[in-house]
């Protein structure tokens, strides 16, 4: 409307405007019930977290997953073999379009109950805005893009929650089920297990060529306004329980912490990494955010990235809005990338 550009109302734009995970994790530190995993102290058995936290018995309810290890989302056994999924996923504009803003913002938090192996049930939408300063016109497409995206995942929507604020911010919480018994977290990773990587990297660099320039990627639209549905079903249906989505952090970031969750060492293959084509030109011209370096920055003294040179290190730390899930086991029709190895010294070693 009149040449509005939605990504010149915020400062960030999607999941790149998270806070900082290194800074995420000292400002939790002490308000979660365990600390992050050892590295090279792997979990029994599927069912219980290193450290302080343990699964409640087969069929007791009780909480499942909390924030110990930054798993996807929340789920709690309510009874028997049904776990109840919960997750909230909220950022600024990632495109100059409101309607499409809203598909992959929706898209974005479906998919946390998708990286847990679940299926969402409901949603509610989070949408703040700066009414003195955009027409309302454009919040009503970025809902109405959110609720296509739910229709398409056949999850309804029901109401939301609404404030008046500096910056534009649209997301939603998501309610999802699951069984219990076929989660998928990022404690279970085992050596000896392949790695998978369900959508190609780079959208991060493009959304920040976006923002810059108003040129349109539809390439990198198409990735994130995919659903991450039938990967994850897949994924359950293969037995496969160790894996995230990966996100804000970028691969590597979200690597690391599988890893570190697991006590592991996940080996990733770069040449074998699917990245968007006109993601390399452009993170070779610097067209990198603020979030991806600092992933890089924080990921860094964990991780052996001697194999890969800066600019690779780059796309492969970059924060990604809507990717895809890396999951610790094979899942034919997605690329394998590398594979667990028991923990040697880094979380992450590129090769």
């Amino acid at each position: 409307m009149n040449g509005l550009r939605m990504t010149q109302y915020g400062r960030g734009g999607g999941c790149a405007c998270k806070i900082p995970p290194g800074e995420l994790e000292t400002l939790l530190n002490g308000l979660t019930d365990a600390a992050p995993t050892t590295p090279g102290r792997a979990p029994a058995d599927g069912r219980s977290h290193p450290g302080s936290h343990s699964y409640p018995e087969r069929g007791t309810p009780g909480l499942l997953v909390g924030p110990e290890h930054g798993d996807d989302a929340a789920a709690v056994r309510v009874d028997g073999p049904l776990a109840v999924i919960s997750t909230a996923d909220f950022f600024t504009p990632v495109a100059d379009d409101p309607y499409t803003w809203g598909r992959i913002a929706a898209t974005n938090a479906l998919s946390d109950v998708y990286a847990m192996g679940g299926t969402p049930v409901m949603a509610v939408n989070l949408l703040a805005w700066p009414r003195e300063t955009l027409p309302m016109e454009l919040a009503r497409e970025v809902l109405r893009g959110g609720l296509d995206a739910a229709r398409s995942a056949g999850c309804p929507v029901a109401g939301g929650h609404s404030v008046d604020a500096a910056e534009p911010l649209y997301g939603m919480a998501v309610t999802g089920t699951a069984d219990p018994d076929h989660l998928i977290t990022v404690d279970r990773a085992r050596p000896g297990t392949p790695l998978t990587l369900t959508k190609p990297l780079g959208v991060g660099v493009l959304n920040t060529l976006h923002k810059a320039t108003g040129e349109v990627f539809p390439e990198a639209v198409e990735v994130m306004t995919t659903l991450n549905r039938d990967a994850s079903a897949a994924a359950v249906a293969a037995g496969i329980r160790a894996g995230t989505d990966v996100t804000g952090f970028g691969l590597l970031g979200h690597a690391h912490r599988v890893a570190r969750a697991s006590g592991v060492t996940l080996a990733i293959d770069t040449a074998r990494v699917p990245v968007l084509a006109a993601a390399r030109t452009a993170a070779a011209r610097g067209s990198v955010s603020g979030g991806s370096r600092r992933n890089l920055d924080w990921v860094a003294p964990h991780a052996d990235l001697t194999a890969a040179d800066e600019t690779t290190a780059l796309l492969l730390a970059d924060a990604q809005t809507s990717g895809g899930l890396l999951l610790a086991g094979e899942l034919p029709g997605h690329p394998v990338i590398g594979e667990v190895l028991p923990f040697g010294g880094s979380t992450v070693l590129l090769r």
